[in-house]
């Protein structure tokens, strides 16, 4: 996603999308590592800087 589409979300859209990407990371990792195909590797890329975007834009949110 973009950060343009993510800052259009409310705080508890934010964190609802978090939880899951968080569980999406974990289960495509556990998936890697218990030797099944990971149908994208790029897409845990992907997951991680989504997941850096939200942070960001909740930690942005906090401060003002």
């Amino acid at each position: 996603m973009k950060a343009r589409e993510l800052k259009e979300l409310s705080n508890e859209q934010l964190q609802e999308k978090l939880s899951q990407l968080t569980l999406d990371l974990f289960n495509n990792r556990f998936s890697a590592k218990t030797g099944n195909n990971v149908e994208k590797p790029v897409a845990m890329r992907s997951i991680r800087k989504d997941i850096a975007r939200i942070k960001t834009i909740l930690t942005e949110r906090a401060k003002a």
